[in-house]
Parts: C-alpha cells; structure tokens; sequence
C-alpha cells in the first residue's frame, strides 16, 4: 500500500518572490531540487524531521524558499542564481545531484547542502569527502557497492535474464558517475549492460520498446528526477511491454515497477536536515565531513511479479524491506 504523508505549508508559496532574511527577520533556506513538490511530500517530511532535531521549524524560526525545475534540469541555473541574488542563508538540495551541481556553479560563498548517490569529489562539489574544503557538504552513499548489490539481487528474481540494458538521462550530471559504478558492478558479476538514453517522453517510451525487443531483457533506471516524477508511467509502459524493471527507490516499486534496492531515503533525508540545522547554527561546510548513508532498502511489488511469470525465492523475500501484494 502507497505510503501518504502531508507536510502542512510544505510546498505553498511556489513561484512567489523570495524574501530576505531582514524583512522577516528569519534566517532562510533556500530549497532547490530537480524534481517537482507533489511528488516529494514523503522526502520533505523526512528532511524536516532531521532539520527539526537541530531545533528548527519552518515559520517559527526559520523560513524555507522553495524552487522546483520539475524535471527540467536545463531551468536549475536560474533557479539558483534566484536563491544566490536573494542571498537564502543556506542552500538545501538533498535529492538532487543536478540541482547540487547548478548551486555550486552559482555561488563559492553561500553553504550548501547535498545528498546523493554519486561521487561528490568526481562532480568537483567537494575536495574530499573527510575535507570538504568550501562551501559544500552533505551526504552520500555507497555508488559502487550499491549497483552490484542492485544487480546480483535482480538477477536472482530475473534468474533467467537475456540481455541486460540501463535508461539514463543524458542532460543529468549523474549519468556519467552512475554508467562507471553500473558497469563496475556488471563487471564484477560477469554481466554487460548495454545503456539506453532518454530526456523526454518519447524517448522514454521509444527506450521501453528497444528494451522489450530482444526476448527475455530487463532494464536498469538511473537514479534521476526526471524519472523520478514519471514512474507512474514508466510502470504502465514496462507492464505493457512485459519488460522487468529495477530501480534505485520503493516509490518506483509502489507505483508498479518490479523492484528497486538503494539507500534508504528516510535516513538521506534526514542526514541532510540535520546538517542544514547545523550550518543555520553557525557551523561551516568545509569542517562537516561529507557523511554516508549506511541504511539501504528492498522492495518488491509481487504483483507486478505475477504479471511477468516470475516468483521471488523465499531468500529475496526474507531480505525485503517492502513487499507489495
């Protein structure tokens, strides 16, 4: 069952101007993502629960600006330079390489704050992860060890796999970082993994029908928003083309794809919360270690299972953190 959570005041006040911290006398968190609010409501709560464990809430002590690209990684740019220009007093972008990347580039002196799967030092946000050395910190997780891990479970509930392929967005500056770690872990388990691209919907639906030509093939989704906020589709498509599908979130597996195993997004988010409350506290990005996330989770949608004449072992299952019925 779809899990609900409602954040009162969470996503209002989109597309308004920003407002400084000397007319409201606040300090401001400026809240930049890839993605779209209506399908971050679960990880906003998550991020300010962690931010409300340093003493923070929004509208009481503090007020949060939000921009969203909705999957247009192309608006990021502007989007931060309107947080530079309002000089926000921190930069959140947890969930959102892309949008790490566009705050980064915008400014060298206001505090941000990540959490991502990719490498931070390969994407120049940090120096190092135990030295972050500017003004960028935030959490990460373990990229390589997570796409071996990701594969070896799919194959056990796809045993019998053809062909292996992976979608990835070519305008997201994960998808580099993302196609080394695949085929590292691909490597390890003597799996090759050919990569299909996608940045519209066309292009997604037109990746879906290659991948279900060959018979017996499964397919591989980059972790980015531009899928992201279009997994309900995907799914649909994937059903139709009786194509099985992996993925980095369970909200991918809740809207109907096969399986997905990553870090536990609950525990991302909360990370990152903490860590804003921490620079709004006075604390400096170049002393905050750049953290991992240790918390990982799988979920299977047996249904979707069913469709594809495929049966979870018992071991699978014993490991699931989430099992749809």
């Amino acid at each position: 069952m779809r899990r609900r959570h409602v954040i009162v005041g969470a996503i209002a006040a989109l597309g308004l101007p920003l407002v400084a911290r000397a007319e409201t006398g606040l300090p401001v968190i400026g809240f930049l993502h890839s993605g779209a609010p209506e399908e971050n409501t679960q990880r906003l709560a998550e991020y300010f629960k962690g931010l409300s464990e340093t003493g923070f809430s929004d509208g009481r002590n503090v007020k949060v600006e939000y921009r969203w690209a909705r999957g247009h990684n192309d608006k990021l740019p502007a989007l931060a330079r309107e947080l530079v220009e309002a000089k926000v007093d921190v930069i959140a972008t947890p969930a959102s390489t892309p949008a790490a990347v566009a705050a980064k580039k915008a400014t060298a002196t206001i505090p941000i704050v990540f959490a991502s799967g990719a490498d931070a030092v390969a994407l120049g946000l940090v120096a190092s992860l135990s030295h972050p050395g500017g003004n960028v910190t935030g959490v990460t997780s373990l990229n390589t060890e997570i796409a071996s891990k990701r594969l070896g479970l799919f194959r056990e509930l796809v045993p019998n796999a053809a062909r292996y392929y992976a979608l990835v967005n070519p305008t997201s500056p994960l998808t580099a970082p993302f196609a080394k770690d695949l085929q590292a872990g691909a490597k390890t388990l003597g799996i090759e993994v050919e990569l299909l691209r996608a940045s519209t919907d066309a292009e997604i639906a037109a990746a879906i029908e290659s991948a279900a030509r060959p018979p017996g093939s499964v397919l591989i989704f980059a972790s980015d928003s531009f899928f992201y906020i279009r997994r309900e589709a995907i799914a649909k498509l994937a059903a139709a083309r009786a194509v099985p599908t992996v993925f980095d979130v369970p909200e991918y597996v809740e809207a109907g794809g096969l399986m997905s195993y990553g870090s536990d997004f609950s525990d991302v988010m909360q990370i990152a919360g903490r860590y804003t409350g921490r620079i709004l506290k006075g604390e400096k990005p170049a002393d905050l270690p750049v953290t991992q996330s240790e918390k990982f989770k799988l979920a299977l949608n047996l249904k979707t299972a069913k469709a594809l004449n495929l049966t979870a072992p018992p071991i699978l299952l014993a490991q699931a953190d989430e099992v749809i019925e």
